[in-house]
């Protein structure tokens, strides 16, 4: 999949789709998070390795009113859904081959990304993945 068109911009089905998610996943938001014993909540939008990215807040357990942020970049998430959307299904296995730096920043990134698609009512989680739901 190539990321960019030759004249350099995002193609239009990637800038609708992080459009998309701009528009229905808000700061407060909850993410459905398979067997997740506390929520994990949308921050808000702000930067991640030098790139736009949702930020969002894990519990910290030591110290409750200060929890961990994390965050998923934009050509992250395009990334994601391309498969998704490719390949029907979105899975652990594949975010660990294919997605290497949002996955070293921790696996809580995998089910935050299919959590989104879940709140967006593109994606079921069945067992270590995220199945595109038919229309």
């Amino acid at each position: 999949m190539s990321e960019f068109q030759n004249d350099g911009l995002p193609q239009r089905e990637e800038l609708e789709f992080i459009e998309i998610v701009r528009q229905n996943v808000h700061s407060g938001d909850t993410i459905p998070k398979p067997d997740a014993k506390d929520e994990f909540i949308v921050k808000g939008w702000g930067k991640r390795r030098k790139e736009r990215a949702l930020i969002y807040l894990i519990p910290n357990h030591k110290n409750p009113t200060k929890p961990y942020q994390k965050g998923i970049t934009e050509s992250e998430f395009n990334i994601a859904y391309q498969h998704l959307i490719g390949s029907g299904s979105f899975s652990r296995e594949w975010f660990n081959d294919n997605m290497g730096k949002c996955a070293e920043e921790g696996g809580c990134n995998f089910t935050t990304i299919g959590g989104v698609f879940i709140l967006l009512g593109l994606a079921e989680y069945t067992r270590g993945r995220y199945e595109k739901k038919s229309p």
